[in-house]
This record gives C-alpha cells, sequence and structure tokens, in this order.
C-alpha cells in the first residue's frame, strides 16, 4: 500500500505539480513520513538553495549594470540618472531582503561579484554601445559599496 502511494505521488509530481506539493505538505503535516515522495521532496528542498542564488546573481548582474551606465553614459546620463539611480536602489533593495532572511548567502555574493561584474559589463556596454574595454576590468566597488544606499561610482 505504502509503495503504491509512494508511486502516485512520484507520478503526480510529474502530471500536477502544484497538486504534488499540496499533497506533499499534508503527509508532513501528518507525519506520513512513509508516503512521501522522499526523491522529488529532496531535489525539490536542495533546487530552493540554487534558485536564490540564481536570484541573486541575477539581481547584482542588473546592479552592476546600471551602477556602470550611471558612471560611463555621458550621453543619457541627463535623460536616465534618476531611472538609473531607481534601479539600482531597487536592486539594492531585493538583495538586501534576501541577504536578511538567508544571512549565509552574504558569501556566496562575495564569491560571484567578478562573474556578475563582467555580466554587468557586457550588459552596460550592450545597452550603451560603449566598448567593453571602456569599463574598468575589475569591479568597480566591494560587495559591501556595491549595497550600500548612499554608494554610487
Amino acid at each position: 500500500m505504502v509503495t503504491q502511494l509512494k508511486q502516485t505521488n512520484k507520478n503526480l509530481y510529474d502530471t500536477d505539480y502544484n497538486l504534488w506539493v499540496i499533497e506533499t505538505v499534508k503527509q508532513l503535516e501528518n507525519q506520513d513520513f512513509n508516503s512521501l515522495d522522499l526523491e522529488n521532496l529532496i531535489e525539490e528542498v536542495s533546487d530552493l538553495s540554487r534558485r536564490e542564488k540564481r536570484r541573486l546573481e541575477s539581481l547584482l548582474t542588473q546592479l552592476f549594470e546600471h551602477l556602470l551606465k550611471l558612471k560611463y553614459w555621458e550621453s543619457e546620463k541627463d535623460y536616465n540618472r534618476n531611472h538609473w539611480k531607481r534601479e539600482i536602489q531597487n536592486f539594492r533593495l531585493q538583495i538586501n531582503k534576501d541577504l536578511k532572511a538567508s544571512p549565509s548567502l552574504k558569501n556566496h555574493m562575495r564569491n560571484i561579484l567578478n562573474e556578475c561584474y563582467r555580466d554587468g559589463k557586457k550588459l552596460a556596454a550592450l545597452a550603451s554601445s560603449i566598448p567593453l574595454h571602456t569599463f574598468p576590468e575589475n569591479p568597480i566597488a566591494t560587495i559591501e559599496q556595491v549595497l550600500d544606499e548612499n554608494w554610487l561610482p
């Protein structure tokens, strides 16, 4: 019976993910551990961390893109300065909220700083038509500066 229920849950994972989540939560609440689809549950829990890390990488890349636009895109600065500053503030708020909820991700932010800076440079260069080599090779700031609401390049 338990094996059949596990197989049903496994099939449910493939056919109706939302219902699978609801059923899994019920099983956990009822401490019905024998019926759990552990293979998929473990995969989903593991993926939560990966998703948070990817989200932070995306936000940090976009933050660098807008910091670079603000510093280097002279021909558009007067027209777009306030928009870029708003975007910078928005990305900082989102990152800081995520780091408040998961402080252990701060080390991850340090580890991805260079990669996100390189990606942000590429995006800023594409948006602005400023040659990529115009931007500094190394990040324009530390992670603390980048996340500081009062810091701008």
